[in-house]
C-alpha cells in the first residue's frame, strides 16, 4: 500500500507539472490519454462542539483533504484518489488510498466498473461530502453503509473492492432515461482489504425517474463480514466467522436547480459488533435544502434517526437546521445546529454545533 501511495503521489506531482507548465498549444502534441488527465481536490476544515452531560467538547478539526486524478483512455474512464484526515477511524491510516478504479463507458445502458469505489447502495452515499450539504452523512448511512459500520468494519467511506455493472434505460420522447439499474459484487471487507472468508457481497439498486428531477428506488444487499469481533453481554469478546449481513434501503429524491429533497429508510439484519444490539437495526432521514439567495445562501433542515437495536430505547435522533453560504463556486461555509435525543444516555438531550469551511481546486 505504501508503494501504491508513493506512485500515486508522484503521478499527482507530474500531473500538476503538466497542467502548470505546458501551454494549451504545446499539450496538443502529447498523447490523447495524457491530455485527458485532470487533477483536482478539496479540503474541509471543521469546528464542532456538543454539551453532553459530563462530556462537553469543542474542537477545531481538519476533517479531510482529497487529491484526485481523473482520466480517460478511449471508452475507459479511470480515477485515483488519495485521502488525508485527522480523524481516520478504527484501523485506518491517516493517509490512504480512497478510490482506484476503471469504468468502461461505451454504452449508456451498460457500464462496467472494476476496482475500489463506492458500493451501489443508497442515494446519499455516492454524493460528494461537500455537495452532500451536512456536517456528515445521515446516521443510518454512517452505520449501515460502511462509514463506520455496525459490524465494526473500518471506516471505509462506503467503499469496497469489486466489480459493478450499471446503466440507464427507456428514454422518453424528450430523450430522458426513465430507469436506472446497478449491480455489484464486492469483497465485503471495506477499503484496501482482501476478502477474509472467500464469500462475496452482492449489492443492487433499481430506480425509476418518472418526472425530471425525481427518482424513486430500492436497494438490496446480502453478504458477510469475514471476521466480526463482537463484544458479548458479559464483556468478553468473540470472533464470528462469515457473519451474515442482509440489508435493504427505500429511497426517494427530488432535485431541481438549488432545491434538494431526499429521504431514505435503511434496514439491516445480522449481528453487529455488540451483542446487546441484537440482530436488527434501522434508520431513517428526511431533509430539504432550499435557496434563500440564489447561488449564495441556502437554508436546510433534517430529521435524522438511527436505532442500533431497532428499538426506541436505543434510538439516536438529531433535529438539524443550518445555512450554507457560498463565497464562490469553489469556496463555501456550512453552519449547523442540532438538538440531539440519544436514549442510550442517562440524560438523553444535548446540543450540537458544527461549522465547516470547504474549498475545491
Amino acid at each position: 500500500m505504501r508503494r501504491i501511495s508513493c506512485i500515486l503521489l508522484l503521478t499527482l506531482t507530474l500531473s500538476i507539472g503538466i497542467h502548470a507548465q505546458e501551454p494549451t498549444e504545446e499539450k496538443k502534441g502529447l498523447p490523447e490519454w495524457l491530455q485527458n488527465i485532470k487533477f483536482s481536490g478539496y479540503g474541509m476544515l471543521q469546528y464542532q462542539g456538543e454539551d453532553k452531560e459530563g462530556d462537553h467538547s469543542n474542537s477545531f478539526n481538519l476533517r479531510l483533504l482529497r487529491l484526485v486524478l481523473d482520466g480517460k483512455i478511449g471508452n475507459v474512464a479511470w480515477r485515483a484518489q488519495m485521502q488525508g484526515t485527522s480523524n481516520p477511524g478504527p484501523g485506518n491510516a491517516t493517509v490512504f488510498l480512497n478510490d482506484l478504479y476503471l469504468e468502461w463507458q461505451k454504452y449508456e445502458f451498460l457500464r462496467i466498473k472494476a476496482g475500489q469505489f463506492k458500493r451501489a447502495f443508497s442515494y446519499e452515499s455516492p454524493t460528494n461530502p461537500i455537495t452532500q450539504g451536512w456536517y456528515s452523512y445521515a446516521l443510518s448511512i454512517n452505520s449501515l453503509v460502511g462509514y463506520g459500520d455496525r459490524t465494526g468494519e473500518k471506516a471505509s467511506g462506503g467503499r469496497d473492492i469489486g466489480i459493478q455493472i450499471q446503466g440507464d434505460l427507456l428514454k422518453n420522447s424528450a430523450g430522458r432515461n426513465l430507469l436506472h439499474y446497478q449491480v455489484g459484487v464486492y469483497n465485503g471487507e471495506g477499503i484496501n482489504a482482501k476478502d477474509k472468508d472467500n464469500k462475496k457481497d452482492i449489492i443492487g439498486g433499481l430506480w425509476v425517474m418518472p418526472v425530471k428531477g425525481l427518482r424513486i428506488g430500492a436497494f438490496g444487499w446480502t453478504g458477510t463480514r469475514g471476521e466480526l469481533e463482537m463484544t458479548m453481554l458479559d464483556g468478553t469478546k468473540t470472533v464470528l466467522k462469515s457473519a451474515r449481513k442482509n440489508r435493504y434501503a427505500l429511497s426517494a429524491e427530488y432535485q431541481r436547480g438549488e432545491y434538494t429533497f431526499r429521504t431514505e429508510y435503511v434496514h439491516s439484519q445480522g449481528w453487529g459488533s455488540n451483542e446487546a444490539w441484537g440482530t436488527k437495526a434501522d434508520g431513517f432521514y428526511v431533509f430539504g435544502i432550499v435557496p434563500v439567495v440564489s447561488h449564495r445562501l441556502q437554508a436546510k433542515a433534517r430529521y435524522n434517526l438511527y436505532r442500533p437495536a431497532k428499538e426506541w430505547s436505543t434510538s439516536k435522533t438529531m433535529y438539524e437546521v443550518g445555512l450554507n453560504y457560498f463565497f464562490s463556486k469553489n469556496f463555501q461555509l456550512n453552519m449547523e445546529y442540532a438538538r440531539v435525543n440519544d436514549r442510550s444516555l442517562a440524560n438523553h438531550d444535548y446540543n450540537f454545533v458544527d461549522v465547516q469551511l470547504d474549498f475545491r481546486f
